[in-house]
């Protein structure tokens, strides 16, 4: 009998233990609210951080091109971007990113007539 007793009474101390120690809701501390914030801020940092580079790149690249490299001024790209023609007779405009995108001839379309 005092077998039995004790084997009831260890099974119901870890009953109560286990669910005692159970987290059913945690919450947030400070520290971790300053933690998630923090990195919200630092994502919305970089995010304006690549935003400006690329137009800044892209603005620079265009920049040169006008000086360096003679304008096309009766095609188009494929999207209506400005075309301009290299030292070795290629032709490329400017992306989004600032980068030289070269296309062939036969892609480029004729500029729309202005009104």
């Amino acid at each position: 009998m005092k077998k039995l007793f004790k084997t009831a009474l260890f099974a119901a101390t870890l009953f109560a233990a286990s669910s005692a120690m159970a987290q059913t809701h945690k919450d947030t501390t400070f520290g971790e609210k300053v933690g998630m914030t923090a990195k919200k801020g630092w994502k919305a940092t970089k995010k304006a951080g690549k935003t400006v580079g690329n137009k800044t790149a892209e603005l620079a690249s265009k920049g040169a091109s006008a000086v360096a490299d003679k304008k096309y001024d009766d095609k188009v790209g494929p999207q209506g971007q400005t075309i301009y023609i290299d030292k070795d007779s290629k032709y490329y405009y400017v992306n989004k990113k600032g980068h030289h995108v070269y296309v062939s001839k036969a892609r480029l379309k004729n500029k729309p007539a202005e009104m």
